[in-house]
């Protein structure tokens, strides 16, 4: 039986795809991008989150330890990561739910179970189930399993990816999906690596061979101001997509928002937060107009 692991389910989701959905978090990504909202999605190892503001220090979690890797301070709970196995026992007996795991493994049966149960809204509103992460197309053989079983179901299908993948993982997924939310940073390679760790080439061959496929895709691009939001890369970005195939594509402009910070800290990983700025409405109906200079339809949001 194949699992994955997964770190969320999200239900009545209504920014992520057509109508109400579900929206299943797959943990891991490839990328590591400075204004992820989803810091806990980018390992692909389960993770312990640790929130000092909620610890009423009881000293529960200590007690449960199998391995003696917590200890109580002043300050609240340290963990000793070389010996913590992240069993989750300390999660369990947490009574204030100052500490929680991050993923978990699953099966397809078990988040089939979730899905039938929301298919009333799913019926009601055109909607259906979202595949986000963290980068799902990287766990490719529990996804088309899930996308598979969905089909069969009449369930409607999206899948939230950065697309550095190998082309044929991503052409293989996309026989199986009825919508691809296609999240594009920014055209220079170098400024790219910069932000995310990597460069883009892969990602934009990637994006030009699934419009080729004739695949259904809204172009989402998250619009961080003074890294992504000049007139050149917005010009570029939107020739880009008025060049791809098939129909013209929608662009979603997604607002960078400081709302991981407090994520971050959960998971005692430092973040570069003074580079990051959120853009104003003036400056996104600015890029709104730049892409309707090369005619392609861009909104704000979704």
């Amino acid at each position: 039986m194949t699992k994955g692991l997964i770190f969320d389910v999200k239900r009545y989701a209504i920014n992520d795809g057509p109508g109400i959905r579900v929206v299943i978090f797959f943990k891991g990504c490839n990328l590591n991008c400075v204004w992820c909202h989803n810091p806990e999605g980018i390992s692909g190892k389960i993770e312990k989150m640790y929130s000092p503001a909620k610890c009423i220090k009881c000293g529960i979690c200590v007690a449960a330890c199998p391995v003696k890797a917590l200890t109580l301070t002043q300050e609240g709970i340290v963990t000793d990561k070389a010996l913590c196995i992240l069993c989750g026992k300390c999660a369990e007996v947490c009574p204030a739910k100052a500490i929680e795991m991050s993923g978990y493994y699953t099966t397809v049966a078990a988040l089939m179970d979730i899905i039938e149960k929301e298919r009333i809204f799913f019926d009601q509103s055109g909607g259906g189930v979202t595949f986000s992460g963290g980068e799902p197309l990287l766990q490719p053989e529990f996804l088309m399993e899930l996308l598979d079983e969905c089909g069969r179901r009449g369930i409607h299908r999206a899948i939230d990816t950065a697309g550095l993948v190998d082309a044929r993982v991503l052409l293989d997924v996309a026989k199986r999906t009825d919508l691809f939310l296609f999240d594009l940073k920014m055209m220079d390679s170098a400024r790219h690596k910069e932000w995310t760790n990597t460069g883009n080439e892969k990602i934009l061959g990637n994006l030009k061979a699934l419009a080729e496929a004739g695949a259904n895709i809204i172009v989402r691009i998250p619009v961080i101001e003074g890294v992504n939001d000049d007139d050149a890369n917005i010009e570029e970005t939107a020739k880009f997509i008025a060049r791809l195939a098939g129909e013209k594509k929608q662009v979603n402009l997604i607002p960078y928002h400081p709302i991981a910070q407090t994520k971050y800290q959960r998971l005692g990983k430092p973040g570069d937060f003074k580079r990051l700025r959120e853009p104003g409405k003036k400056n996104l109906e600015r890029i709104v107009m730049k892409f309707g200079d090369y005619g392609v339809n861009a909104k704000i949001g979704g």
